[in-house]
């Protein structure tokens, strides 16, 4: 069975460019992804981008990490908004599945209390930890809802049928899973940040800072494999290429 994927971009960030590759200069200004999957089973989200309250609690929320954040998140860039340009209300969603808790990545979730979420047993783990709240890696404004929680151990097939499949690809944080949807064209890889740029996949060049480097390498290799089995890799920052994707109202062919 197939699927279709609309992408949303909710939001901005620059950063310093060395924290997407190693090593680089200067800054980057990336695109905060989130997209829907329409299965015939129910609708997927996949990331819910930032959280309203980083608008004037920035520095509240991220701690040290503001520093090197420069968020840009306008009216109708949040993901509740996003939804009604295809229609849809929160209560549409049947699932939501984060690849990681990292705050650009999960900051939506507390508007879709009904749906059930998705994240590594891994993730969830590391997400306890005060030390890392503190730091700003971890925020659980963000992510602590009371939503019906599925905490996964590997590779999980959501609806049985081979066209939404979650995956490990720990290395960027230490539960961090990439999504594979099957859609009439073929294969779709949303990878998210185990692969922040179309150069980390066809360079390894690597970002400078990961909870595990020897993972997040052989995460970005599963990648390449599947992507020589045909499956197209959608980056998880990459600006370029983002602009080569169509946004919702318009399905990714």
């Amino acid at each position: 069975m197939t699927a279709r994927i609309f992408a949303f971009e909710c939001g901005e960030i620059t950063v310093p460019t060395d924290s997407f590759l190693a090593g680089e200069q200067g800054s980057l200004t990336v695109p905060v992804p989130a997209y829907l999957i329409d299965h015939p089973e129910g609708k997927v989200l996949f990331d819910t981008g930032l959280n309203l309250a980083i608008r004037q609690h920035k520095e509240e929320l991220l701690g040290p990490l503001a520093a090197t954040q420069d968020v840009r998140f306008p009216e109708g860039a949040d993901i509740v908004s996003q939804l009604k340009r295809l229609g849809l209300e929160t209560y549409d969603i049947r699932y939501v599945i984060n690849s990681h808790l990292h705050y650009d990545h999960c900051g939506g979730n507390q508007h879709f209390p009904r749906a059930t979420v998705l994240w590594q047993q891994r993730e969830w783990k590391a997400a306890q930890n005060p030390k890392t709240w503190a730091a700003g890696i971890y925020i659980p404004q963000d992510f602590d809802h009371g939503q019906e929680l599925v905490r996964l151990e590997g590779e999980h097939d959501l609806y049985g049928d081979g066209a939404l499949v979650l995956f490990p690809t720990y290395g960027h944080t230490p539960g961090h899973q990439s999504l594979r949807v099957q859609l009439a064209s073929g294969p779709v890889v949303l990878a998210a940040d185990c692969c922040y740029l179309k150069r980390t996949l066809d360079y390894l060049h690597m970002p400078r800072s990961v909870y595990r480097l020897e993972e997040a390498r052989a995460s970005v290799m599963k990648l390449r494999d599947l992507q020589a089995g045909g499956a197209r890799i959608f980056f998880g920052h990459d600006p370029e290429f983002w602009q080569t994707i169509p946004k919702a109202p318009t399905a990714i062919a």
